[in-house]
């Protein structure tokens, strides 16, 4: 069945106009409510807004504190995802179901349990303050919780294309005298490079908007570790919403633009692959 037989089925105006409406009222219409409130500013009042020492700072740390925690999430996460699909052992089942627990738990009960033992009387935190180490009141403390709820976002999209990955290749790989690093490098990378992709930018994206687990491990700390979905409850606890809904717009643009060009690195990624 080609193309344009499978679009004139019937059913798919009706499907895609409840589509249309749900994105609409789901995603469209708030996202325009925000940008027509940050357009209730003056140019001068919004540019000052976005560009202020303290919005800056927190730009900063947020995009730098996700960066990190979704490319360790990238690493370790393939590297359970790898464990839990290509290994058989006690607990594997058990240990998958608790890769899912960021997913469940609420963010503000996450925030609690990493300051149960990151904190400077939790369980490690306590042993790495005499060292200067700081893993909660710090931007440490923000990654850490970033990659708390980044990691299902990794293995949960490279599960299937492990299971799906074809040992054939692999096999042919080693026939060919190639060694374990050989094909690691040369097979399987490129065949999960694509997925690896997704599960960063999912990781990524997850963090950016990240807000009760890491309000608590923070301290937000103005200009040192406040991270930009605490700034903008600020600006609404002041009453100063178009504040708020100007720095929103900012952290919304500068968040698209990084997503769409990851997307189109995994176009590319997903094209190289296909070639080879």
């Amino acid at each position: 069945m080609n193309s344009r037989s499978k679009a004139m089925l019937p059913g798919f105006g009706v499907t895609m106009g409840y589509t249309l409406l749900y994105l609409s009222v789901i995603v469209l219409i708030p996202l325009s409510a925000l940008f027509l409130k940050a357009a209730t500013m003056d140019w001068t009042d919004f540019y000052d807004t976005i560009t202020s020492r303290r919005v800056q700072a927190a730009y900063r740390l947020t995009f730098g504190a996700s960066l990190i925690a979704a490319l360790i999430n990238t690493v370790f996460g393939a590297l359970v995802a790898w464990s839990i699909v290509r290994y058989r052992f006690v607990g594997r089942q058990l240990l998958d179901a608790i890769i899912d627990l960021p997913f469940a738990m609420p963010t503000a009960v996450s925030g609690i349990a990493l300051m149960a033992i990151y904190g400077p009387t939790g369980l490690i935190g306590k042993h790495l303050i005499p060292y200067g180490i700081k893993t909660a009141i710090s931007p440490l403390g923000i990654v850490i919780a970033l990659t708390f709820i980044g990691l299902p976002f990794v293995v949960r999209t490279l599960q299937p294309a492990l299971e799906e990955l074809d040992g054939e290749a692999e096999q042919a790989a080693a026939s060919l005298g190639a060694s374990r690093w050989q094909t690691f490098w040369r097979v399987i990378v490129p065949s999960l490079l694509p997925s690896l992709l997704t599960g960063f930018t999912l990781a990524f994206a997850r963090a950016l908007g990240e807000y009760g687990s890491v309000i608590f491990v923070a301290g937000n700390i103005p200009m040192k570790t406040e991270i930009v979905s605490l700034l903008i409850v600020s600006k609404l606890d002041d009453a100063d919403v178009p504040g708020a809904a100007a720095i929103a717009v900012v952290m919304l643009v500068a968040t698209l633009l990084i997503l769409l060009l990851v997307q189109g690195i995994q176009w590319w990624a997903q094209r190289v692959t296909g070639r080879a």
